[in-house]
């Protein structure tokens, strides 16, 4: 056919429009699957913004949505001539000429770009197909997509069909206010109604022309240009904006000068409605999806994912429970204790006069008061102790109080937090994720956020170190001073811990023993012994991965670490020596159902059998030895009314009561619990009420007492598991006397002892074959 055609330069442009359309319907038909799925006429008609991905428990319960809430629909008339003239100044000034594809824009951007001046040439219809349709998306792309440079230009064609597609079907007035309804502004703002609210507190109509500039500016990267983080570069391409807005005929000269001197003038006063059933356990799926989201090219708010979780519905019910009972009694004691008193006080018990300054200089609001009041202080502290009407937290529910930023800071600078998660080692499953007592008003989440000092749940792992190197937990250490010579940054130091009381009883103790006793000197003895470094090694082998100081207060607890690495790490123990990766997300499906991902179990072995079997017949002391810091349990009958049942624990609290712990465990589960303050200025006072065993420990026995009372939780009672292998070192020590003294020489030395009951020692040779 084309031979007909005499004139060459004639043939060969048919050729090359025949084989475009042939391109265009190829990509149109997605043939033989090359190009991957593309809109027709009726998605073009109909656009789903998004679809709402879900997450489950492992029995199927709906958690929480992800979805983006933050986008306000708007109609034309909103909408300020400055963001429209804005808009079209810099992303696409012909826009109101073309019919989806600028071919002038085009030609032009690649001369440009062949020049080494690149620039992009997407109309906003264009864009809009790329934001609507998801046209770069994984579901959109086909074979061809592993061809590189080929793959930019299906892109690139897919979005001209897509933008055709549109102009036939909508006004450019409709196109416009799709495009503002749709585009994303940062810091999970979708559309412009909620970007204009979340940055100037205003709706769209009331936008200056600055303002405007300020937002359409951001489009070209909504982090880089960013007014709240990165004030100064906002204004670099806010005044672009401007530029292109006067080269263009939309704004005049004066104005332009006048604008591009202007501030940022950033109104964060605008305060949104929560939603999407916010929790700690909906944003720690968001964090633990993260990787497999970016690798697999999934919009967790957009793509409709089905995600099912690890956790048990009737644990996190049980758990919750707990954490409110408790915590709501530790608080009306803490306010008790301090009554009348600030508890910010600095370690010799002096209140910390700067604390509300310092509190109020972290808000992200006081850099913005000290550029608008030029440094002075008395009109920022005006601002701060203005009274407004706002709601509180309170263990009663939401109050409407009246209050100054001060007040405020004051109020909940004196609440209590906690952090809890459960797990089952042998599957791996996290069972029960408590982040805080209300995600509401306390962002932070307490299990794999926050990192405290860990006080004694700590000393195991000097224990481990010494079990895995050649000592039983028969073999005895003396309590009685110690002084340890260590060198630090170049200097020589000597630690001379002191046990909780101060006092040493100068007696024999098998290791078991002193580590249920938790006592400190022969904690400091075995890790002299076994080396602080050695310590540090096997902490990090179980799966504790924040940096440590390997010093000899090391094994006391003297590192922050979170409530995950220490539940995951003591997990080791009763996964027989192997370390484990928790697992809280099991599979993802489509919003079909189609699987896209399974998540099995990953595990490594880091100690023996023996070893990590031993280990737990160390942390049965913690009830079984007198003057175990475990014993406040004997308080929960039902955990010990059956013969069979054993419980293992560790309590911990770092120096001058700020951080209570307790890590607990059954032959099924393990649960780690932190209890304190955000701020660690703010703590007890005292060692009857500020110890672990005064804080975590009770939500441990508060929430086992539940799973077991329920016998349909699928936890039971029962002892621990017997040997995996041959035992070949002596564990069945002799006990020793019970005795009347009640002197406590536990935990650690950063902190008091968490001494408990002593009550008569359960017969403990029965379960030791």
């Amino acid at each position: 056919m084309f031979k007909r055609v005499r004139n060459p330069i004639l043939r060969y442009l048919l050729i090359f429009i025949y084989f475009v359309i042939i391109f265009f319907c190829s990509i149109e038909l997605n043939f033989l699957n090359l190009f991957g799925y593309q809109p027709d006429m009726q998605d073009i008609k109909s656009p789903v913004l998004s679809v709402s991905s879900e997450v489950y428990t492992a029995d199927g319960k709906l958690l929480a949505k992800f979805y983006k809430e933050n986008r306000s629909p708007i109609e034309y008339k909103n909408l300020s001539p400055n963001l429209i003239n804005a808009l079209v100044a810099t992303e696409d000034v012909r826009f109101f000429k073309h019919h989806g594809v600028d071919y002038y824009g085009f030609l032009s951007s690649l001369i440009s770009t062949a020049k080494g001046d690149r620039r992009g040439a997407s109309t906003i219809t264009q864009q809009l197909a790329k934001n609507l349709f998801k046209t770069r998306k994984r579901k959109s792309q086909g074979l061809i997509s592993y061809v590189p440079v080929v793959r930019t230009v299906v892109f690139k064609f897919k979005e001209w069909l897509t933008a055709f597609k549109i102009e036939h079907v909508y006004t450019k007035q409709q196109i416009l206010v799709m495009y503002f309804n749709t585009v994303p502004f940062g810091n999970n703002s979708f559309g412009i109604k909620t970007a204009a609210l979340k940055y100037f507190n205003k709706n769209p109509e009331a936008l200056n022309v600055t303002e405007a500039a300020t937002l359409i500016g951001m489009l070209k990267a909504t982090s880089t240009y960013n007014p709240i983080r990165y004030p100064a570069k906002a204004i670099e391409r806010r005044n672009i904006v401007l530029g292109q807005m006067e080269k263009y005929g939309f704004l005049k000269k004066a104005a332009y000068v006048t604008g591009i001197k202007q501030p940022v003038g950033l109104n964060l006063s605008y305060i949104e409605e929560e939603g999407q059933g916010d929790s700690y356990l909906r944003r720690a799926v968001e964090k633990w999806l993260d990787k497999w989201l970016k690798a697999n090219d999934y919009d967790l708010y957009e793509d409709g994912l089905k995600i099912y979780t690890s956790i048990d519905s009737k644990l996190q019910q049980y758990a919750e429970e707990a954490v409110s009972e408790k915590m709501k009694m530790l608080q009306k004691r803490f306010n008790n204790v301090w009554k009348g008193k600030n508890p910010w006080r600095d370690s010799k018990g002096n209140e910390i006069v700067d604390f509300i300054l310092k509190n109020e200089q972290r808000l992200p609001i006081y850099k913005l008061l000290e550029n608008k009041y030029k440094g002075d202080t008395a009109q920022i502290q005006a601002y701060f102790e203005k009274q407004k009407r706002m709601k509180v937290f309170t263990w009663k529910g939401d109050q409407d109080t009246t209050f100054s930023t001060i007040d405020s800071i004051k109020y909940y600078a004196k609440l209590l937090n906690t952090g809890m998660m459960t797990i089952e080692p042998s599957s791996g499953k996290i069972k029960v994720w408590v982040g805080g007592i209300d995600n509401k008003y306390f962002k932070y989440d307490h299990v794999n956020q926050a990192k405290r000092q860990a006080g004694s749940t700590f000393k195991p792992f000097a224990y481990l170190t010494a079990l895995d190197n050649g000592y039983s937990p028969c073999d005895k250490f003396t309590d009685k001073p110690v002084s340890i010579t260590y060198n630090e940054d170049g200097k020589q130091e000597v630690w001379s811990p002191n046990n909780a009381d101060f006092n040493f009883t100068y007696r024999e103790m098998s290791l078991r023993w002193a580590m249920g006793k938790s006592v400190n000197s022969i904690t400091a003895q075995i890790t002299e012994k076994v080396g602080w470094d050695k310590v540090v090694e096997y902490a990090h082998k179980c799966g504790i991965e924040s940096p440590l100081k390997a010093v000899p207060s090391v094994s006391l607890g003297s590192n922050d670490v979170s409530v995950y690495e220490m539940v995951r790490a003591y997990s080791t123990f009763l996964n027989k020596g192997e370390k484990i990766d928790p697992l809280l997300v099991t599979k993802i499906t489509d919003h079909n159902g189609s699987m896209l991902a399974e998540f099995e179990l990953k595990s490594t072995r880091v100690i023996s059998e023996e070893t990590a079997w031993l280990m737990l017949y160390m942390f049965r002391g913690g009830m079984e030895e007198p003057g175990g810091t475990s014993q406040a349990l004997w308080e929960y009958p039902i955990l010990w009314e059956k013969n069979s049942n054993q419980i293992g624990g560790k309590t911990g609290t770092s120096s001058d009561y700020v951080d209570g712990w307790y890590m607990g465990i059954t032959k099924d589960l393990i649960t780690g619990i932190w209890v304190g303050a955000d701020d660690r200025s703010v703590h007890f006072n005292t060692s009857a009420t500020g110890e672990g065993s005064h804080t975590a420990l009770p939500i441990f026995g508060l929430f086992m007492e539940k799973v077991y009372s329920d016998p349909k939780s699928g936890y039971t009672y029962g002892p621990f598991p017997k040997p995996w292998v041959k035992i070949t070192k002596p564990y069945m020590c002799a006990s020793p006397r019970i005795v009347a003294d009640t002197t406590s020489v536990t935990d650690s030395l950063l902190a008091p002892a968490d001494s408990g009951l002593i009550l008569p020692t359960p017969d403990t040779t029965s379960n030791n074959n």
